[in-house]
């Protein structure tokens, strides 16, 4: 496995502010939306050791393909850059160490801290119309907390764990309840659950795989540091401790999680001010067995309190460590993808290697067609006239019934087809397009509009 530290670019996008990304950060999230094609870092301590509820997007596509009119198609190179957009409603207070998580198009921000007291509110950001949005809920919620975790499965967001405040005398509590929110009907319920549950802990991680929470290491009232992994089966709740083996995770609160299929990725974390880590481990949840990682390439320093996401599950299994806390306390504006060179389908349960040809072809005509999909709003037609000019009479930035519309010119031409640069989203890029059938247009006049 491979690390690459990401070298971030800014670029201004449509209604929202230029941006060089979320600069230093610590205690904020980062979710993967559609497909992992886009990277959202919410709240968390920022520049100035201020909190923030700045909202920042990273655009990690690569290479695009477009279909243009009905015989054309284009590859662009779409560089990967950070954006803030422009955010509709009222957000959340600044906060820190609160939950954040990916449900459909939209992201749930609960609890934290506003840097004195532990929150217990629930927002909304919906990522399609960048609109904040404070639900009204029912049902029993859980208690003010932060470093605590929300992981879905299925439409329900399971909260665990975490630390909050006593009302009577100001002491910290630390918490090893669950609470269900159903993120379709917005009613919360506290879960009954039976087996031996974990300790009281924060700053744990918590992953979902199928039907089961994954609650690896955190912190407990006793400041006693943690390495052991519980399942919660959320249809049974019952709770069970994971006899693992292998080599074994130390104890650890403060780290990063993903999950790739059954492969649980773990890097960083502390046990005091002069214990903070930069390994990475990996858990077969299915064999129970730790693996510690040899990585090549620039990996991220040891630190605290950063922020991960798998960008992009279906294909080569890129994960990314965004931000974090070194040992001095210094908050770190830094990025870095994992190259795991893992694949996972939720479809199947199973490694692509292992389908038929018939199953393989098929899920990667199913995944060219979801990338295709991203960007069915950002299509292009092109009008030829009868001297076998190119015609985009679009205005560059100019939004039309929800579809994205750019100017493009024409700067080669060829009897196969052309060259242009075009812009999207504030964006310059350069393709190729190729024509799958050679008109009579192209055949007798090869001069088009530059």
């Amino acid at each position: 496995m491979r690390w690459e530290r990401v070298r971030q670019q800014q670029q201004q996008v449509g209604l929202g502010d230029s941006s060089s990304g979320p600069g230093k950060r610590w205690g904020h999230t980062c979710n993967a939306i559609k497909g992992g094609s886009f990277l959202y870092v919410f709240g968390g301590y920022g520049r100035d050791n201020c909190q923030t509820n700045q909202v920042h997007v990273f655009d990690a596509v690569g290479l695009l393909w477009f279909t243009l009119a009905l015989t054309v198609v284009i590859l662009v190179a779409a560089k990967q850059i950070w954006t803030q957009p422009m955010i509709n409603g009222t957000p959340p207070p600044p906060r820190d160490s609160h939950s954040c998580t990916t449900v459909g198009d939209n992201l749930f921000v609960f609890g934290g801290t506003d840097g004195v007291n532990p929150l217990k509110d629930l927002y909304i950001l919906d990522t399609s119309s960048h609109t904040w949005k404070c639900p009204s809920v029912r049902g029993e919620g859980p208690e003010a907390r932060e470093g605590h975790t929300a992981t879905l499965v299925g439409k329900r967001l399971f909260v665990f764990g975490g630390c909050g405040k006593s009302s009577d005398i100001n002491d910290e509590i630390y918490y090893n309840d669950v609470y269900i929110f159903n993120t379709e009907t917005f009613v919360w319920k506290r879960a009954v659950t039976i087996g031996n549950p974990p300790s009281a802990r924060d700053s744990h991680s918590c992953s979902s795989w199928k039907n089961k929470l994954v609650v690896i290491g955190g912190e407990d009232g006793h400041d006693y540091y943690l390495s052991d992994v519980h399942i919660l089966d959320t249809d049974t709740l019952i709770w069970k401790e994971l006899n693992t083996s292998g080599q074994l995770l130390t104890p650890r609160a403060g780290h990063v999680t993903v999950s790739l299929g059954r492969n649980i990725f773990v890097f960083g974390g502390f046990t005091d001010a002069q214990n903070l880590y930069d390994d990475l481990y990996v858990l077969d949840v299915d064999t129970c067995v730790w693996s510690k990682v040899l990585t090549m390439g620039e990996g991220p320093s040891a630190r605290f309190s950063s922020a991960g996401a798998c960008l992009d599950p279906h294909k080569a299994g890129f994960l990314v460590v965004v931000g974090g806390c070194n040992k001095n306390l210094e908050a770190l504006d830094d990025m870095f993808y994992l190259h795991t060179g893992l694949g996972y389908d939720a479809r199947f349960d199973q490694n692509v290697g292992r389908l038929s040809l018939k199953k393989q072809l098929k899920i990667k005509c199913q995944e060219q067609s979801h990338a295709s999909s991203l960007y069915d709003k950002s299509l292009v037609r092109i009008n030829m006239d009868h001297q076998g000019r190119g015609n985009f009479g679009l205005n560059t930035g100019q939004f039309n019934e929800g579809k994205m519309m750019f100017q493009a010119r024409i700067t080669e031409s060829y009897p196969v087809g052309y060259t242009m640069e075009t812009m999207i989203d504030g964006k310059v890029l350069r393709g190729v397009l190729f024509s799958n059938k050679r008109s009579s247009v192209l055949a007798t006049d090869q001069s088009f509009s530059r």
